[in-house]
C-alpha cells in the first residue's frame, strides 16, 4: 500500500474500491463492445475517467490496483468465469443471451471471487450495488444477487 493510501480514511478507501468495480464493469463492457485491447481500455480509464469531471460532476478516483486486478482477472480467466456464470444462470438463459452489461459485471465479480482478497459476501454486495447503478428500477440486482451467490459458493465453498 502506498503512502497515499495510508492517508485515506477507511470510508474513502471503500469508495475508491467501489468506484474501481464500477469502472471495471464499464471497461469490460467497452472491451467486448469495441474489440479494443485491455491495454488501450485500461489507459483510457486511468487517463480520462478516474477523477475526471463530466458535466460538472467529479468522478471518483478509483483504486487502481483493484481495477487492474479485476480487469486482468476477468480477461485472463474469462472462459472459466463464463462457465461458472452459465452454471449459475437458469438453463434457458445462457450467458450469451443476457445483457452485455450484466456479462461484464459477472466477469468482474467472477475475477474477484476467484481471488482470495475480498470476502465473497462483500463481492456480492458490491456488485449488486453496481447492478443498481446500471439498472435502477429493474429486476437485474436480484438476478445478480442470486447468480453471484451461486458463483461464490462454487468458487469459495470454504467461505460459507
Amino acid at each position: 500500500m502506498s503512502a497515499f493510501h495510508g492517508n485515506l480514511s477507511g470510508n474513502q478507501r471503500r469508495k475508491m474500491k467501489s468506484a474501481a468495480r464500477l469502472y471495471a464493469v464499464q471497461a469490460l463492457f467497452q472491451m467486448e463492445h469495441s474489440g479494443q485491447t485491455i491495454e488501450i481500455v485500461r489507459r483510457e480509464f486511468l487517463e480520462h475517467r478516474f477523477g475526471e469531471t463530466y458535466d460538472g460532476q467529479e468522478m471518483l478516483d478509483g483504486d487502481v490496483d483493484l481495477f487492474d486486478t479485476v480487469i486482468e482477472g476477468a480477461v485472463n480467466f474469462q472462459a472459466p468465469i463464463d462457465q461458472m456464470t452459465d452454471r449459475a444462470l437458469v438453463a434457458k438463459w445462457p450467458l450469451g443471451r443476457i445483457d452485455p452489461t450484466l456479462r461484464a459485471l459477472f466477469r468482474a465479480a467472477g475475477a474477484e471471487l476467484n481471488g482470495k482478497d475480498t470476502p465473497p459476501k462483500v463481492v456480492i454486495s458490491e456488485y449488486v450495488d453496481v447492478a443498481r447503478a446500471f439498472f435502477e428500477d429493474g429486476k437485474e440486482p436480484k438476478l445478480v444477487n442470486g447468480v453471484l451467490d451461486h458463483m461464490a459458493r462454487e468458487a469459495r465453498p470454504d467461505a460459507f
